[in-house]
């Protein structure tokens, strides 16, 4: 049997049922909660003979059921302190960012403020659902949480979280690995870097040790060490709970650390649809109009393939550019040794605090030797456009490109 993905909420659903007086119990519907009542968000707000009325979007209701309640029928603390928040919110733009209240003889919003408080509201309810959305998608134990105090902007419509590479048809993500370590306790004379001829990528920390552009080598399915070998790092996922959040600068989303990050620490991996090197120069054409940058050429050996994070990815799709990053990006190889298709993992370069923009550097300049070959594979798509750079750091080159 095919089965479809219903696109709508449970609460869009819920509204059909009620519109037709239908009992759904996969949805909650039966005919006990068929009448029951549970305030979604307020939208409007009025004084008649000296009382104050709240006009209610009740859940699971279409909006043609909306009533005014008065203030002492309303349950709902959190919702009036949003309705509040987000009325004084506009009224403060009309002031210079100064706040102002309603004047006690005010009886009645004027459309263009109830307008606003109820986009916020809405907003406020797709965000909470993407975030839910995202957690029950991601694979690590650490939470993403969603951030837009600055517009009205709701997520992105089309976005799939994705926890590692998304193979476009005829290209084989998981080749090359027949065997692993048979180390009792990594790292030993065989382990996994030194069968590839490299070092260990990490100390007895777990953090970073080797320079930019060199490769790491982690233990695989295959090896014989447990889930908390100290080769066993960028597998494990982001370790650090992150907020995608908006910027306040006109660079759209960003990403900033909850939690203290030290140096050299793995961060997060850099995952996205794996599309040929002809298929990206297709697409780039298109981004470039659009000012986007979500390809990421992996050349680390060869010019053959590319990453597209535009609609498939993980938190890494929204992180931003910076001339003067806090992020350095490496080339992984796990249960995948061709060298045409490394894994990208992001790690800290200095100590990032909690609260704090990630950013990493799409030229990769700085501290990478650009002379050397595997350096050139970390580069981004070239584009065409030059698009201009926001990220306002003191070394800022004026351009993304």
């Amino acid at each position: 049997a095919w089965y479809v993905p219903c696109l709508a909420s449970h609460e869009t659903l819920q509204e059909l049922c009620r519109k037709e007086n239908l009992t759904c119990k996969s949805i909650g519907i039966t005919n006990r909660s068929l009448k029951s009542y549970e305030v979604e968000y307020l939208c409007d707000y009025k004084v008649e003979e000296g009382k104050a009325y709240y006009l209610v979007k009740w859940k699971g209701w279409p909006e043609s059921s909306n009533t005014w309640e008065p203030r002492k029928h309303l349950n709902c603390p959190l919702l009036i302190q949003n309705f509040l928040r987000d009325k004084n919110e506009y009224l403060s733009r009309g002031r210079g960012g100064k706040a102002m209240k309603l004047r006690n003889h005010v009886k009645i919003l004027k459309p263009a403020i109830a307008d606003y408080v109820v986009k916020k509201a809405k907003q406020r309810i797709a965000l909470q659902r993407w975030k839910e959305e995202l957690n029950r998608k991601k694979n690590h134990k650490a939470m993403i949480l969603v951030e837009n105090t600055v517009d009205l902007e709701g997520p992105p419509l089309d976005f799939y979280y994705i926890n590692e590479y998304k193979p476009a048809p005829g290209i084989n993500v998981l080749t090359g690995i027949t065997t692993g370590c048979e180390c009792a306790d990594c790292p030993a004379e065989k382990c996994c870097p030194k069968e590839a001829g490299f070092i260990l990528a990490y100390n007895k920390h777990k953090k970073l040790k080797i320079q930019p552009g060199l490769p790491i080598y982690e233990c695989n399915s295959y090896c014989r060490c447990g889930p908390d070998c100290p080769n066993r790092i960028v597998q494990k996922g982001t370790p650090y709970s992150l907020c995608i959040f908006r910027t306040n600068n006109g660079r759209g989303w960003g990403v900033k650390t909850l939690q203290k990050i030290k140096t050299n620490s793995f961060v997060m991996e850099y995952v996205g649809e794996v599309i040929t090197s002809e298929e990206a120069e297709r697409r780039g054409q298109f981004y470039d109009n659009q000012g986007n940058t979500y390809l990421f050429d992996l050349d680390y050996d060869s010019d053959e393939f590319t990453v597209d994070a535009a609609r498939y990815g993980n938190v890494s799709h929204f992180v931003n550019h910076s001339c003067d990053p806090n992020l350095q990006v490496f080339n992984v190889f796990i249960d995948n040794l061709d060298l045409r298709l490394p894994r990208i993992a992001l790690f800290s370069t200095r100590t990032i605090k909690a609260g704090e923009e990630l950013t990493f550097d799409y030229q990769m300049k700085g501290s990478i030797d650009l002379s050397s070959d595997s350096a050139e594979g970390l580069s981004p798509s070239k584009k065409s456009i030059r698009t201009v750079c926001k990220c306002g750091a003191m070394c800022c080159r004026g351009y993304l490109n």
